[in-house]
C-alpha cells in the first residue's frame, strides 16, 4: 500500500510539474497593461492552427511566427483599449450568428443553429465549434471579439485612406474578364417557403400548417397576404428564397441532391405537400424559374436584384485593395509598437527553441 500511495504522489506531482511549465510566460506586453503570454497559452492557439489548416505538427520557426503573431495581436488590442475601442460579449454573438447565417441561407438565433448542428452532426455546439477550430465556444467567441476589436481600431486609424480606395473602370473590365467563366447563374428556383415551427404545442402547429396550406392551395389567400400576415401572426415564418441547383443549396434545404432536382422539373405555381419534419411544419410554390448562363458585365447578379456584375465586381475589388492596404498598415502599425517600452520577451534565443521543440 506505501508503494501505491508513494507512486499516486509522484504522479500528481509530475502532473503539477507539467502543469506549471505550460504557466510559465514567454512574453509580457505592457503597452497599456501588464499583460503575459504563456506557454499554455501558445500551445492552445498551435492546437487550434493544427486543427483549421490539417497540418499534424508545426516547426520551432513557425511557433516562433505564431507566438510573434500573438504579440502583435496584444499589443494591437491594448493601443485599441488605450484609444476607448471596444466590442461587447452580444456583438460578437451576433457577428458569429450572421456568418453562420450567412453560411446555411436562413437567419437563425444561437439555439436554432446549435439545434442545427445536432440535427446534422450530433453534437453539442460547443463539441462542433471545438471540433471545427480546436476552441471551446466560449474561447472562439472570445477570439471573434478580440479580431472585431483589432479591426475596428485599424479602420479607424486609416479610415480616411481606406474610403479613398477605388479600382478604375479598367480594372474592373479586366477582372471581369478573369473571372468571365466562373460567373455563371445556375438554374435557379424563385420559391415562397411557408415554415410552421413546432415549438411546445405541436397540435397547434400542424393545425395552422394545415390552415395555411388548405388556404394556398384553395385559392382563399395569397403569399402577399401571408407575407402581411406574418407581421403581427409570430406562429409562421413564411418569404421568398432563391434556390441553386447546386450540392450547398441541397444542403442548405437540408435535401438530398436527387430531391433538390426533382424539385426542378416542377413547373411555375407548383404546390408542394405539406412535410412534417421533427421541428416544424413547411411547403413552398414555385413562383418562377430562371435558367442557367453565362453572365454578362451589366447582368443583375441573382434575378430580380439590382446589383449588376459591374457594381458586384467593383466592391470586390475595393474589399480586396482594402485587405492589401490592412495588411500593410498592421504590419507597419506592429512595428510602431514593438518596442522596448512596450513589451519584454522572457525567453528567447536557444532557451525558446529548446522550449518549442519539447511538444
Amino acid at each position: 500500500m506505501k508503494k501505491l500511495a508513494l507512486m499516486s504522489v509522484l504522479m500528481l506531482s509530475a502532473v503539477a510539474l507539467f502543469a506549471q511549465a505550460d504557466l510559465q510566460p514567454l512574453v509580457t506586453v505592457k503597452l497599456n497593461k501588464s499583460e503575459t503570454i504563456t506557454l499554455k497559452q501558445l500551445k492552445d492557439r498551435v492546437e487550434s492552427y493544427k486543427k483549421q489548416t490539417g497540418v499534424n505538427s508545426f516547426t520551432v520557426a513557425q511557433k516562433k511566427e505564431i507566438l510573434d503573431a500573438m504579440i502583435d495581436e496584444k499589443l494591437l488590442l491594448q493601443a485599441a483599449a488605450k484609444d476607448g475601442i471596444s466590442v461587447t460579449d452580444s456583438q460578437a454573438s451576433d457577428y458569429f450568428l450572421m456568418t453562420m447565417s450567412q453560411q446555411l441561407g436562413q437567419q437563425v438565433t444561437e439555439a436554432q443553429f446549435a439545434q442545427i448542428v445536432k440535427e446534422q452532426t450530433g453534437m453539442s455546439l460547443n463539441d462542433y465549434i471545438k471540433n471545427q477550430t480546436g476552441m471551446s465556444y466560449a474561447a472562439y467567441k472570445d477570439f471573434i471579439k478580440n479580431q472585431l476589436i483589432v479591426q475596428q481600431y485599424i479602420l479607424a486609424k486609416n479610415r480616411s485612406d481606406l474610403e479613398k480606395i477605388s479600382p478604375t473602370d479598367s480594372e474592373i473590365r479586366a477582372f471581369y474578364e478573369m473571372q468571365k467563366s466562373s460567373l455563371v447563374q445556375s438554374d435557379i428556383l424563385k420559391l415562397f417557403l411557408v415554415i410552421v415551427p413546432v415549438g411546445n404545442d405541436k397540435k397547434a402547429a400542424e393545425k395552422k400548417a394545415n390552415e395555411l396550406y388548405n388556404g394556398i392551395k384553395n385559392n382563399t389567400t395569397t403569399p402577399d397576404k401571408l407575407k402581411t400576415l406574418r407581421n403581427t401572426d409570430t406562429s409562421f415564418q413564411a418569404g421568398d428564397i432563391y434556390v441553386s441547383k447546386t450540392t450547398q443549396a441541397a444542403m442548405q434545404l437540408g435535401i438530398g441532391y436527387d430531391a433538390l432536382l426533382e424539385m426542378f422539373t416542377k413547373s411555375k405555381g407548383y404546390i408542394s405537400p405539406l412535410e412534417a419534419t421533427e421541428g416544424n411544419y413547411q411547403f413552398y410554390i414555385i413562383q418562377e424559374k430562371y435558367p442557367a448562363k453565362i453572365l454578362e458585365i451589366s447582368d443583375v447578379i441573382q434575378p430580380e436584384s439590382t446589383t449588376t456584375v459591374y457594381e458586384y465586381l467593383r466592391q470586390a475589388l475595393t474589399v480586396q485593395k482594402q485587405n492589401e492596404y490592412i495588411a500593410g498598415a498592421i504590419e507597419t502599425m506592429t512595428k510602431e509598437l514593438r518596442v522596448p517600452a512596450n513589451y519584454q520577451m522572457l525567453k528567447t534565443g536557444d532557451a525558446l527553441d529548446t522550449l518549442l521543440a519539447g511538444w
